[in-house]
C-alpha cells in the first residue's frame, strides 16, 4: 500500500509527519491513511456529493482540500461514529458479515481524527487551523477487561507439549514469549546481529530499541535452534526465526505454530493466542516480585498505565484483605 499516491497533499502532509519525525511504523501509518480515508469518504456521502449508493471502496478522496478539512464539525464526527456502531461491517467482503463496530475500533479511529486535526492546529505548516474543531470530541467509551494468562502449570504444559519438525524453533519461540514478554511483531522481527551473550535487542513499536536479557531456560533455546538453525542454508541469513522456506518467519506463522502447540497441550486455543503469552509472561514476573517499573521497561510500555494492568491480576494486598475480613472463616 503506498499512501502517497492515493491521498491529497492536505492529509499526505500529516501522514509524512509521523513517518518521518514521529517515527512511527508503516503499518501504523498505514491505518491512519485508512481511517482517514474511510472518515472522508463517509462525509462525502453524507453531505450528498457523491450518491448514497455508492460503494466506499470507489470513493475516491484526491479532492479533499483545506476548505473541506476545515468545514468540519464535531457533529459530523459523531454522525460518522453513529454510522460506525450501526452501519459498518465488521468483516469486509464476507456474506455473513455482522454490522456495527466495537467500541474499541470506533475509539482508535477517533484517536486518529483528533490527532489529525491537532496537527492541523499546532504543527502544519501549510495548512493550519486557527481552531480545532474536534478538540472536545469524546472518545467512545471502552470496557476495562483483564488479560487472560496461562498459569504456571499450564505454562510448563505448553513447553513440555512441543513436538515435531520443526520443535527446537517453536521451543524456542514459546520460551522467549513466556519468559521475555515479547509482542508477535518484534519476535519476528529478530535477527542473527541482536543477539548478545546474555541479552537480545529488541525494536519495538514507534521503531524504539530495547535490551530484553535472557535468562537460562531462553539462552538454551536459542543455542538448541541455532544448531538446527546453521543446516537450513537459510535465504534470508538475517533472520533469526526461519519459515519452512527458509525465510523470515511471518507473525501468521508464529500465530498458528502457538494455537496449534496449545492444542496440543490441551489447553483452548480458542481463548489463548501469542499475545495472551505475553500477558503470562508479565503477569508471572509480576506475582514472583518483579517490581511495576521494571516490568514496563521489560515489556517496552511507553506509559506505566499500560503495565498496571497486571497490578490488578495478582495483588498481594487485596488477597490480604480478603483473608482479614471478619467473615472470612464463617461456613454454614
Amino acid at each position: 500500500m503506498d499512501y502517497r499516491n492515493e491521498t491529497p497533499e492536505i492529509i499526505r502532509e500529516f501522514l509524512f509527519y509521523h513517518e518521518t519525525i514521529k517515527g512511527h511504523s508503516k503499518k501504523t501509518i498505514d491505518e491512519y491513511f485508512l481511517d482517514l480515508r474511510m472518515f472522508f469518504r463517509f462525509l462525502k456521502v453524507y453531505r450528498g456529493i457523491v450518491p448514497s449508493e455508492t460503494p466506499y471502496e470507489e470513493i475516491s478522496i484526491m479532492d479533499i482540500d483545506f476548505n473541506f478539512v476545515k468545514s468540519v464539525t464535531i457533529t459530523d464526527v459523531y454522525e460518522y461514529l453513529t454510522f460506525l456502531s450501526r452501519d459498518r461491517p465488521k468483516r469486509k467482503n464476507s456474506r455473513n458479515t455482522e454490522y456495527g463496530l466495537g467500541p474499541a475500533a470506533r475509539a482508535r479511529k477517533t484517536a486518529v481524527i483528533r490527532s489529525y486535526y491537532k496537527y492541523l492546529t499546532l504543527k502544519s505548516n501549510n495548512n493550519r487551523l486557527s481552531e480545532n474543531p474536534v478538540a472536545d470530541l469524546d472518545s467512545p467509551k471502552l470496557r476495562k477487561s483483564l488479560p487472560r494468562f496461562l498459569s504456571l502449570d499450564e505454562s510448563v504444559k505448553l513447553l513440555d507439549s512441543v513436538d515435531g519438525p520443526n520443535r527446537e524453533r517453536d521451543f524456542c519461540i514459546l520460551t522467549i514469549f513466556l519468559n521475555c514478554g515479547l509482542r508477535i511483531s518484534e519476535l519476528a522481527g529478530l535477527n542473527l546481529t541482536d543477539l548478545r551473550e546474555d541479552s537480545v535487542r529488541v525494536l519495538g513499536k514507534g521503531n524504539k530499541e530495547r535490551i530484553v536479557y535472557l535468562n537460562d531456560a531462553s539462552a538454551a533455546a536459542i543455542n538448541s535452534y541455532l544448531q538446527v538453525r546453521k543446516n537450513q542454508a537459510p535465504i534470508d541469513n538475517r533472520a533469526l526465526f526461519l519459515s519452512k522456506r527458509r525465510t523470515r518467519i511471518s507473525t501468521s506463522t508464529i500465530h498458528n505454530l502457538v494455537k496449534k502447540h496449545l492444542l496440543a497441550a490441551g489447553l483452548d486455543s480458542t481463548k489463548y493466542s501469542s499475545h495472551k503469552l505475553r500477558h503470562t509472561a508479565a503477569t508471572l514476573m509480576l506475582k514472583s516480585g518483579v517490581d511495576v517499573r521494571t516490568l514496563q521497561e521489560l515489556l517496552g510500555h511507553e506509559h506505566l498505565n499500560t503495565t498496571q494492568i497486571y497490578t490488578h491480576i495478582e495483588n498481594s494486598s487485596l488477597r490480604e484483605a480478603a483473608k482479614l475480613s471478619p467473615l472470612s472463616s464463617y461456613k454454614k
